[in-house]
């Protein structure tokens, strides 16, 4: 009986109790949830033009955020640096498109799958051989990005912190998934995109360029992947293991659905908040630690009652 007044009451309790620092876990994690739905959008674009789940987008975070940084130690100036990184996705994206892509164009999805974990392991690879493998500060001062925090005084006493860093990492993850949302379903080239995902064969049918289509989406994922990096990078440091964090991506496209823009945010909020609550308030009942896994475990969760996710499209076959 303790024990389920343990896991059922008392973390409302605590809630209730402490309203100021329950504010500050829902703030720490509406930001990581912004993050992981930006990280989402980098899966989704691809998604929609092939059809297939790009394994090598958490790679092109850190490898966005790498060349960055690693261009910045060079002596290259910080915004020259930045341009000159979103050139290298560019030809990242050339790349691809010429050598992964047009290759396998009507070949099984699971082709194209196991190209894109080719394409991992050799960013992997290339990276630690051009940048090493060490963690790398973010150039955050450089770029122009705000630091310090913000305490707002709540009831009695309590105090709300907000680091400006993470409001910045907010405002600029809202603001490219709003111009994202709109490039897709208001310009002519969202609308290829859209047709590229449903049919190959009809896109081509109709003058559609996959090989043009494709060079756009992947460049457009490699700068939401330069965007995560930067923002993750600040929070923290540029390393690889921010490939694992960009893996929480797949929760949050289980959730909100593979093609939904929409989807990522809610999916992504979802997440962060979600897994933020869990680690404070039932976290440390089962020792702590359930940050890490928790977003899989809701995942699981939810794809055995809503496999397609809140946004997604059912798919129906017909035999």
């Amino acid at each position: 009986m303790d024990f389920l007044y343990l896991i059922v009451v008392d973390p409302f309790v605590q809630m209730a109790d402490m309203p100021d620092f329950l504010l500050q876990v829902l703030w720490e994690g509406f930001v990581a949830g912004v993050l992981y739905a930006l990280i989402a959008l980098g899966f989704v674009l691809i998604f929609k033009a092939s059809g297939v789940f790009n394994f090598a987008q958490g790679i092109m975070v850190v490898f966005a955020g790498l060349t960055l940084v690693g261009l910045h130690e060079k002596g290259v100036p910080a915004y020259l640096a930045l341009i000159l990184t979103i050139g290298v996705m560019g030809i990242l994206a050339l790349a691809v498109e010429r050598f992964v892509m047009r290759p396998l164009v009507n070949q099984p999805d699971i082709i194209l799958l196991m190209s894109t974990i080719g394409l991992t392991y050799f960013l992997v690879g290339f990276g630690e051989f051009v940048f090493g493998g060490e963690p790398k500060q973010m150039i955050t001062e450089e770029l122009g990005l705000p630091t310090g925090s913000t305490a707002f005084e709540i009831g009695d006493g309590g105090l709300l912190i907000l680091q400006h860093i993470d409001i910045a990492a907010a405002v600029i993850a809202l603001i490219m998934v709003g111009a994202l949302a709109v490039f897709f379903n208001k310009t002519r080239i969202g609308r290829a995109l859209r047709a590229v995902a449903d049919d190959h064969q009809a896109a081509l049918s109709v003058g559609i360029s996959l090989n043009q289509i494709w060079a756009i989406v992947w460049f457009a994922a490699g700068i939401v992947a330069l965007t995560t990096g930067i923002m993750w990078g600040a929070r923290s440091d540029v390393s690889f293991a921010l490939e694992i964090i960009a893996f929480k991506a797949l929760p949050v496209l289980i959730l909100g659905g593979f093609t939904s823009i929409p989807g990522a945010i809610v999916g992504g909020l979802i997440i962060g908040v979600g897994e933020k609550i869990g680690e404070i308030y039932w976290g440390p009942l089962v020792g702590g630690g359930i940050e890490s896994w928790l977003a899989y475990m809701i995942a699981l969760i939810f794809l055995l009652f809503r496999p397609q996710g809140l946004f997604g499209e059912r798919i129906i076959e017909r035999v």
